[in-house]
């Protein structure tokens, strides 16, 4: 048996025990087998699920040269990302609303051997980005390292099925693969969310693994190579430098990428757009007419308050504490789309978003609180139309 077939039977011998030190056991088919379906219920499918007939039409009119084990060409992948319409009619949504050169940078960076470090703050749509792009290389974005503070070595490297390290010694069958020794074995791509957060001597256990591409397993006097096809994907976002950061020599093992912020209003309010929309019919929430001066809304006092001035320019402002992203604005507008469906007339009002844009605001009850009030008294209650929207948030300050 080859150290590739001792990781398939370890995955498969010892689940659930992999459960506990990863966050990336599938519970439901990757899209790796043909035919893959959803399961009724789930909350959050899977891109490689939720997109599946887009994969498939792509896949079907993709004619261009595909490196070893991706599902896509580099030019495919980057047009499921970004969006178009293929030759037969199909219209393959967009998932990324940016610049289209960081995300052609970012595919051909998987297409070589060095891995992809996607970075910006919070809410820049990192982890949405990775997720869509291991759906389109490798069919199958669940091989998920999750990053926290508690992360261990085993959740990079590999871990023991004790009852069996206990029973037989180390073995085949006791060895709990992570999802990375799964991606090298495989040759597909692994992701670590969240890279900063994880402790620094967990974050070197990758660096022998990208720049050599191999993983000793020293118990068993074996090592796991990465077959062609294998790449990783990690997420680090910039306010957490001061959380565990980088050493030289893992950064330099990775291609950066910066994700940023929309650049103008109309493409946040596009995205908040589309990403509530999908939301709100995974929730089965009723319709509800457009609510695009809403969201508009939300993107504008967001945006000002995020960069210390009004739109226009002529009113300096304080920012508070908290980032007030875009994926924030999506959460916001999704609740008050909810309140609106369920507790309202079904058409979204200031008052069912007043609520939710003073939670993202105030996040700090001394210092956010006044950023906030000085931005009622100064900018929301002198400004044409936003008078209701004025008075809502009062009663919520109440």
């Amino acid at each position: 048996m080859t150290v590739s077939e001792s990781v398939h039977t370890a995955s498969t011998t010892t689940a659930s025990t992999t459960a506990s030190t990863t966050a990336s056991t599938p519970v439901v088919p990757t899209a790796a087998g043909a035919g893959a379906a959803t399961p009724d219920g789930v909350l959050r499918p899977h891109a490689e699920h939720a997109f599946a007939d887009e994969l498939r039409a792509l896949a079907a009119a993709d004619d261009r040269p595909r490196p070893a084990r991706w599902r896509l060409s580099p030019w495919g992948v980057a047009t499921y990302l970004l969006g178009g319409t293929l030759p037969d009619g199909t219209v393959i949504t967009p998932k990324y609303v940016g610049p289209r050169r960081l995300v052609e940078v970012a595919v051909s960076t998987l297409a070589t051997d060095r891995a992809l470090l996607l970075l910006g703050v919070p809410g820049t749509a990192k982890t949405w980005v990775s997720e869509h792009l291991a759906a389109a290389v490798s069919g199958d974005s669940t091989l998920l390292v999750q990053g926290t503070a508690g992360t261990p070595e085993e959740a990079v490297r590999y871990g023991w099925d004790y009852a069996q390290l206990l029973a037989h010694g180390p073995s085949r069958a006791a060895l709990v693969p992570s999802p990375v020794m799964r991606a090298m074995a495989e040759g597909t791509t692994a992701r670590v969310e969240e890279l900063t957060r994880i402790p620094a001597d967990v974050q070197d256990a990758l660096i022998t693994i990208l720049s050599e591409k191999t993983l000793p397993v020293p118990e068993l006097g074996q090592e796991v190579q990465a077959v062609r096809g294998f790449n990783l994907i990690a997420t680090a976002n910039d306010r957490d430098r001061g959380v565990n950061e980088l050493s030289s020599a893992l950064r330099r093992r990775f291609n950066t990428v910066v994700l940023p912020l929309p650049a103008t209003p109309d493409a946040e309010v596009d995205i908040v757009s589309r990403r509530v929309e999908q939301i709100g019919r995974s929730l089965d929430l009723p319709p509800t007419p457009d609510g695009t001066a809403e969201i508009r809304r939300v993107v504008t006092i967001f945006r000002e308050l995020r960069d210390g001035a009004t739109t226009d320019g002529r009113s300096k402002l304080k920012s508070p504490s908290g980032t007030l992203s875009t994926a924030e604005a999506i959460s916001v507008v999704t609740g008050g789309l909810a309140l609106a469906a369920h507790f309202g007339d079904g058409v979204l009002r200031p008052g069912d978003v007043a609520a939710g844009i003073m939670g993202a605001v105030v996040r700090d009850s001394a210092t956010d609180r006044v950023v906030w009030q000085e931005y009622l008294e100064t900018v929301v209650r002198e400004r044409d139309g936003w008078q209701d929207f004025y008075r809502a948030c009062r009663e919520v300050s109440a």
